[in-house]
């Protein structure tokens, strides 16, 4: 059992073996040409302010009005961050790189003065920067938000005091327009503080802060003041503020209202908003209009639109389902045949026809009315400040196990899932090397060397060696009559309550092999080669994953850790027993024709190599005399061959080399079958069963698309997994933080500030007073007292350079630990009038609000 405990919250939703040395890596490079990829740019159809009319209303759509309006409180949220930002003094903000920038609306300068012996930071203030009510903002500002923020006063009901807690004084300086900062601890982001800067109306009391800044401010400073608040009608209203110093904004008022995701189809179609963000399927619905707007084609079904018989498809939209195709889209036979029955002799067959004609002609109208509508929008995209990750929980269970971990993180082709996601909405495919920095920051570097790419042996052989083998999985007795299939009748451990549904409720014949050792025993029964699996669900969103399909061989290479004489005796002993059971897993079945074994052909001397067709494009493997193979590169006919990227990072200097990790050697064992599963593995009669913990609102299709194709991925090591589909109000809070899964998806933002941001995600728990675990945010509980001290030293190095060297040696520390697995970074997909400048998928960049309006007519 674990606690949550809250030291520093960030917006969200997210033991090396003994047996082998350690040794210090020189594999990564510290330097700034490390892993350096370059980021995505905004999408936000830029214009020069002469290019920008005066005046307009936008319409900007949210999930819900802010539950706040003070961002330093534990339900701030990002209706929270848009109102701070167009209101209040932003000290610094983020450009496209996620690279803080001072912001000359408030500062002349900000620069560290003094490092020995208390780093000083000197804040030079705008002289025209005042409040709205015409008072200067000042050092008193910045006292009251210290003292609220610091943590040493309990009355304040804040979220977070990173930061805050360093200083030792705040002073006045030369001159009102000048404030000293005093660090009593050297502390490399500071430039995160101050930002919002609250007035000290808002942060001198605890009632002022912890109640009235939830509703109303007091004050402002920004291009935008607040006017009104309509919860009645979900509307939060601002308008330009006449007191703002700087280039004033083009918009006469910016109305935040609240549109939940699944309404926003139904926003756009109706024209309700002039921007929103969207998903994946309303973003495509949105650029076939305008694909069908530009062609002049009159409509055509949508995706997910209704049958003609007013019959529902599967994938409509929550609006409801997107109208029909119109009558003149069937073909010519069919379209006369109804036309004949709805005028025919049989009354009751004329009716019909006639109600479904008039059903195909409403539905028609109504298409048409959306596609008309939704032409108006164009979709800006980009990646979204914020990351995908597989999290691990270590807790307990099988993952407690480092070499478990491994073994799920190297069974995944985590290339292959980001291909699920971005590839569809056009953007780069990329899977995500860093768990502290995004690609195109200064801290990123690739760092998944530390732990290795996608390899299916060196999965195997991880988990040979944590005890799990296919023998393991099978019981010593067989189980009695009505034995339940799955987990539940298995007894695979999990952290499901007990008496959870976990598979179909067959019956198991008398003397039959156990659930885990029998296919027949699972939702796989009866499935020949070939055949389709089928996933079982059962009453309470549990079921248990059948066989997946055929996949490409992944082959990518051996990546060798460390050169340490004993990791390489161990590791030949462990891929030994690897190939071990890889060849009474794939070997021919002795009863089958003799030129066919395990779906390959008999290849005779001087063919084609083994299982390959001999038409197949792509070159064939060198077969050694003892049958070893070199490494495929190659792509599977008819595969997309994938864009040449530098090889992973070995990770940073002092990462450690894993338990199982293979030695050098000139050869390699042959892996499984192309697509061939392995069989459930287990220990003790035990087989190894994972419970996947996946959120089931609208919104989170791509999310389950990918946990399926990681189900299927696992599923060929031999590692099974229970799907259990939660609601999203349930998933973070009661699973995530709590600690009730063993596997899940959920993302983290990211951040200009890794060291003070990432400490409290990736901190090694600490036992609390109680005997449970104080987890902070750092919910697979996987932690080590090195990261720790690495996460210190880059929060207090002054050096930029040093700093961002010690974050990536953190993060090659956390990639090892294997606690949690970036995937991709997420899609920023937003629907703008095509008529609005400066506004759309932002991406880490900072928005300008006071630029922000719509395109003035071009002159004739």
């Amino acid at each position: 059992m674990s606690q949550v405990g809250v030291r520093a919250l960030r917006s969200a939703a997210l033991l090396t073996s003994g047996a082998l040395a350690v040794s210090v890596l020189a594999g990564c490079s510290s330097g700034d040409e490390g892993g350096r990829a370059r980021a995505v740019p905004a999408d936000i159809a830029a214009a020069a302010r002469a290019d920008v009319a005066d005046g307009g209303t936008l319409r900007w759509a949210v999930d819900a009005l802010p539950a706040t309006l003070n961002a330093f409180q534990a339900d701030a949220d990002a209706a929270t961050a848009r109102v701070a930002g167009a209101v209040l003094p932003a000290l610094f903000t983020l450009d496209e790189r996620g690279r803080p920038q001072p912001n000359p609306n408030y500062l002349e300068s900000a620069e560290i003065i003094e490092r020995e012996p208390r780093q000083v930071v000197r804040y030079r203030l705008n002289q025209q920067a005042v409040w709205s009510d015409g008072r200067e903002i000042g050092a008193a500002d910045f006292v009251a938000q210290w003292q609220a923020l610091r943590g040493r006063d309990s009355a304040y009901w804040t979220a977070r005091n990173a930061g805050y807690e360093r200083i030792e004084k705040i002073e006045r300086g030369a001159d009102d327009l000048e404030v000293r900062v005093t660090f009593a601890k050297r502390y490399a982001d500071w430039k995160s503080l101050f930002t919002p800067l609250y007035p000290k109306e808002v942060t001198g009391s605890p009632t002022a802060f912890n109640d009235g800044a939830r509703t109303r401010l007091p004050k402002s400073a920004g291009p935008f003041r607040m006017k009104a608040v309509d919860a009645k009608a979900g509307t939060l209203t601002l308008v330009r503020d006449p007191r703002w110093w700087g280039e004033p904004a083009k918009l006469e008022r910016l109305v935040l209202r609240a549109v939940p995701r699944a309404g926003r189809a139904k926003a756009l179609t109706t024209k309700a908003v002039d921007i929103a963000d969207v998903d994946a399927s309303l973003a495509a619905r949105v650029d076939r209009a305008v694909r069908e707007g530009k062609a002049g084609a009159p409509g055509s079904p949508a995706p997910g639109s209704a049958a003609p018989g007013g019959a529902a498809p599967s994938g409509a939209v929550p609006d409801g389902p997107a109208p029909a195709p119109a009558p003149d889209a069937k073909a010519p036979s069919d379209a006369l045949k109804s036309w004949a029955t709805a005028h025919g002799s049989d009354e009751a067959k004329a009716a019909a026809a006639r109600a479904a004609r008039l059903r195909d002609r409403r539905a028609a109208a109504a298409y048409g009315a959306e596609q008309q509508a939704l032409r108006g929008y164009v979709v800006r995209r980009t990646l979204e400040p914020a990351f995908t990750q597989l999290a691990l929980n270590g807790e307990s269970g099988p993952l407690a196990d480092e070499r478990v971990r491994r073994a799920v993180a190297r069974a995944l082709d985590r290339r292959e899932l980001a291909r699920t996601v971005l590839a569809p909405v056009g953007l780069p495919a990329e899977p995500l090397g860093s768990h502290l920095a995004l690609a195109g920051q200064d801290a990123y570097a690739d760092s998944s060397g530390a732990l290795g790419d996608q390899d299916t042996e060196e999965a195997l052989s991880l988990l040979a060696d944590a005890g799990f083998t296919p023998e393991g999985a099978r019981a010593s007795a067989a189980p009695k009559e009505g034995t339940k299939a799955g987990a539940e009748g298995s007894g695979a451990p999990s952290k499901a309550p007990s008496g959870t549904p976990s598979g179909s409720a067959a019956g198991t014949p008398a003397g039959a092999a156990s659930p885990a050792a029998a296919p027949a025993a699972s939702p796989r029964a009866g499935a020949g080669a070939g055949a389709t699996a089928v996933d079982v669900p059962s009453d309470e969103g549990l079921y248990i994953v059948g066989d997946p399909q055929p996949a490409d061989d992944p082959w990518t290479g051996t990546y060798v850790l460390a050169p340490a004489p004993a990791a390489a005796v161990h590791s030949r002993l462990v891929l030994g027993q690897a190939r071990a059971v890889t060849s009474a897993l794939t070997a021919p079945d002795t009863t089958a024709a003799p030129d066919t074994a395990a779906g390959r052909s008999a290849a005779p001397a001087g063919s084609a190599e083994p299982g390959r067709p001999a038409d197949d494009p792509k070159p064939p493997r060198a077969v050694g005399a003892a049958g070893d193979t070199e490494p495929d590169t190659g792509t599977g006919a008819g595969d997309t061959p994938a864009p040449q990227q530098p090889k992973a990072q070995g990770g940073a200097p002092g990462a450690y080399a894993p338990a199982g990790t293979a030695a050098p050697s000139g050869g390699r064992a042959p892996s499984p079958a192309a697509g061939a599963p392995v069989g459930p593995l287990g220990k003790d009669g035990q087989p190894l069963t994972l419970r996947f913990v996946l959120p089931s609102g609208p919104g989170s299709e791509s999310l389950r698309a990918v946990g399926e194709k990681i189900v299927a991925m696992l599923d060929r090591v031999g590692v099974r997994t229970e799907i259990s589909k939660v609601p999203d109000a349930s998933f973070f809070k009661d699973h995530i933080a709590s600690g009730d899964y063993d596997l899940a998806l959920y993302s983290w933002p990211g951040t200009a500030f890794p060291a003070t941001d990432g400490r409290p995600i990736y901190a090694k728990p600490e036992p609390a007073t109680d005997g449970s675990l104080l987890v902070e945010q750092n919910y697979t509980r996987v932690g080590t007292d090195h990261i720790d001290q690495l996460f210190e030293r880059a929060a207090a190095e002054l050096d930029e350079k040093a700093a961002r060297d010690l974050v990536r040696q953190a993060d090659a520390r956390i990639w090892a630990a294997a606690g949690s697995i970036p995937l991709f970074q997420r899609p920023e997909l937003v629907a703008v009038k095509k008529n609005v400048v400066n506004a759309g998928a932002f991406g880490f960049a900072t928005p300008r609000y006071e630029n922000i309006g719509f395109a003035a007519p071009k002159k004739k």
